[in-house]
């Protein structure tokens, strides 16, 4: 292959659409769940082997984790892959589109990488649906030594600005109500129910909606709350989220959620005690600079963003974590032909479609032009790498 980087690129991408292919409907066959996706790993393993690019597997002590590095230098991309699914519905966020878009576009630039001046990384990184991988890759030092970073989501609808998909923070949680058992019948006034306090806490949280700020989401369910009818229960569990625009909002919502487990437990008389089930997924900060950069890049490969400013909900994603510690992007590939919500059966279809190949080939196509117009940006590659020297390691800066 001959031409300019940008047209080497799109060339390497178009050469390795057949096993781009190959791995949006392997892994759409063989959805792997959080902190589990080992065949996953070792699918995108081979695939990168085979077009020379090494892996380093089980990194930053995750199992599901893996590692690959082309070129050398202080100016660090990092491209991130995601690979796992969710239960019972598969690739229903379409992971499996994610990993072969960040494989072309690896694939593409590893070649060029000395050439532009640039160490390019792929990361992949588990458990984004439930875990928080990236956080636990960020506190090992995944990120110490990036400049920027980036990846690409499929969703449905237009193409759109980064900026114009909300990308809220999210902290997961579980109270445990802990009273005493008793006969329902012959001694009932000797209980005292957690289940009364699970169903409690659920309804303060239904009367708290209506006065938190626009932008927040409450959600909750009670995963356990007896096991008989004749049985006053001892023990009851109630799982629970709040979503809001920003760590700051969410927190300040949460405070009060809590509030509604303790006037649960206090008017049942049992105790209650709240843990997280997850890191806080923290709200995504897209970096303007990449942002124009992506945006010319999609119109280069025939999607130009749709110039609608309205923003659209877009749920949470760990990717946030990473934005707020190194200058991220994480825009949005369309899957044409669908107007399916993401996490739904609809879309889950859709991400094993010929639509969906589409979408992996032009997110690694819109990457590697994006990284190859970054590395001939002087001033910004600059800005960015004194950006990087001014910042401390990620867990020296917490």
């Amino acid at each position: 292959m001959t031409g300019t980087p940008r047209a080497l690129v799109l060339q390497a991408v178009d050469a390795v659409r057949p096993l781009l292919a190959e791995v949006v409907h392997a892994l759409h066959a063989d959805p792997e769940l959080s902190f589990a996706e080992h065949r996953a790993v070792a699918r995108l393993s081979a695939v990168l082997e085979g077009q020379g690019v090494a892996v380093e597997t089980g990194v930053h002590d995750l199992s599901t984790a893996f590692r690959a590095v082309a070129g050398s230098g202080p100016f660090e991309v990092v491209l991130c892959a995601e690979y796992d699914a969710l239960p019972e519905i598969g690739h229903a966020c379409a992971h499996n589109v994610i990993a072969a878009g960040a494989l072309g576009a690896m694939i593409a630039l590893a070649p060029l990488a000395d050439m532009l001046g640039v160490r390019v990384v792929l990361l992949g990184t588990p458990a984004e649906e439930h875990g928080a991988g990236k956080q636990l890759m960020l506190e090992r030092g995944a990120w110490d030594t990036a400049t920027v970073s980036l990846m690409v989501h499929p969703s449905s609808g237009p193409d759109r600005w980064p900026d114009r998909v909300d990308r809220s923070a999210v902290h997961r949680l579980r109270a445990t109500f802990r009273g005493r058992a008793s006969h329902a019948a012959a001694a009932p006034e000797k209980g005292v129910n957690a289940g009364d306090a699970a169903a409690l806490s659920l309804v303060a949280i239904g009367m708290l909606r209506q006065q938190v700020p626009d932008g927040m989401r409450l959600s909750a369910f009670i995963r356990e709350a007896g096991v008989a009818t004749n049985i006053i229960p001892a023990l009851s569990v109630v799982d629970f989220e709040v979503r809001g625009p920003d760590v700051e909002a969410e927190a300040a919502v949460e405070a009060r959620v809590r509030d509604c487990f303790q006037g649960a437990a206090i008017a049942t008389g049992c105790t209650v005690e709240i843990t997280e089930t997850e890191p806080l997924y923290e709200q995504v900060e897209q970096d303007a600079g990449l942002t124009l950069l992506f945006a010319e890049a999609m119109a280069q490969i025939g999607r130009p963003l749709d110039p609608a400013d309205q923003p659209v909900p877009g749920g949470s994603t760990d990717m946030g974590n990473v934005s707020r510690y190194v200058p991220s992007l994480h825009p949005t590939v369309s899957i044409r032909g669908t107007d399916a919500s993401l996490h739904t059966a609809e879309f889950a279809a859709a991400a094993s479609t010929s639509e969906a190949v589409d979408a992996a080939v032009d997110s690694a196509k819109a990457m590697a032009l994006t990284v190859v117009a970054l590395a001939a940006d002087a001033p910004l590659r600059e800005r960015y790498l004194a950006a990087q020297v001014s910042r401390p390691p990620y867990a020296a800066s917490r």
